[in-house]
């Protein structure tokens, strides 16, 4: 079974404070291939769409529209993606696409929480602001706070989020602009901040301190072991994976260059891989290429795609897209 759909996606805060210190992501970036395909051979390939490609938001406008409101505003999308206005849709058009709608994902969600942090409204956030707004009640109250039963500790997430905020700070001023807070909050979109990413999971996963994650430690972060009850089959899945492609030189473990071949995966573009599916589940005359017809048709799977953003797309008026 796919791994992702086992990796915890976030800390969970439980006590009153403005902010939220970062949040623990998907583990892996760009989706492994053969996942994939396993994926897309499996009945609920549309809920894939959704997940492996969308990150964690919810759909939660698309179950207001009916069916034919759905075909009628996804029909203007596709007017959108054919970029050459020659009434197909192609792969490149296609991925262009959901590209585009990853990035605006991204940047939208900076526009959400912008003056959550920005206090003095100069249109920057400066660490002391993103500390004050995240941390504020924890280092004005900290023995509210028992480290033994925390889900996390502030103790740990804080020099954790201003060593990630240091490196977003390119210019070193200790103050974001929009561009460095995006990095901040959304590091794998950013090459200057992979490092930092994997790091993050290294520092996650493992528990021993050594430096290194092994084949308990990766399972552990998926999996939480019921004393003396048997394993799952994906689990056992999941430890053929860690010792086939996980641990590349058998030493039984994985150090931070592992764990960056396994979370980035360098020779997998994803945009073209659920373009590729798209096309390929809806091509039904095989020219490679789509009509409006045929996207309309198989609807349910384009609003369940990157293609419209969890269907947020199709609630929104022609002119915002």
């Amino acid at each position: 079974m796919e791994v992702l759909s086992f990796v915890c996606a976030a800390l969970l805060c439980t006590v009153l404070v403005h902010g939220k210190p970062t949040l623990r992501k998907e583990r892996v970036i760009n989706k492994d291939p053969e996942l994939s395909r396993k994926a897309y051979e499996d009945n609920n390939s549309f809920q894939y769409d959704h997940d492996a490609f969308l990150g964690k938001e919810e759909a939660k406008t698309f179950d207001q529209l009916s069916p034919e409101e759905s075909k009628d505003k996804l029909g203007k999308i596709v007017d959108r993606i054919d970029s050459n206005v020659d009434g197909y849709i192609t792969t490149a058009e296609l991925k262009s696409w959901i590209k585009r709608v990853q990035k605006r994902y991204v940047y939208e969600n900076v526009a959400k929480v912008w003056t959550d942090y920005d206090l003095n409204k100069d249109n920057k956030i400066s660490w002391e602001e993103y500390k004050q707004a995240t941390y504020g009640y924890y280092l004005a109250n900290p023995e509210e706070f028992d480290e033994s039963t925390d889900q996390f500790s502030f103790k740990k997430m804080l020099p954790r989020d201003e060593r990630r905020f240091k490196t977003a700070d390119l210019n070193g001023d200790l103050a974001a602009d929009r561009e460095e807070f995006t990095s901040f909050l959304h590091p794998e979109e950013f090459d200057h901040m992979r490092d930092t990413v994997v790091l993050e999971t290294l520092e996650d996963i493992d528990k021993n301190g050594d430096g290194h994650v092994d084949e308990d430690e990766y399972i552990t972060d998926m999996f939480a072991h019921e004393e003396g009850g048997p394993e799952p089959d994906w689990v056992k899945t999941e430890r053929e994976q860690f010792s086939d492609f996980r641990d590349l030189n058998k030493d039984g473990k994985m150090d931070m260059e592992e764990i960056r071949h396994w979370i980035m995966p360098q020779d997998y573009d994803h945009a073209q891989a659920e373009a590729r599916h798209l096309v390929y589940e809806s091509d039904q005359d095989k020219d490679e290429m789509l009509t409006k017809e045929e996207i309309l048709e198989n609807w349910n799977m384009f609003v369940g795609s990157q293609a419209t953003n969890y269907g947020e797309d199709l609630t929104k008026n022609h002119d915002e897209l």
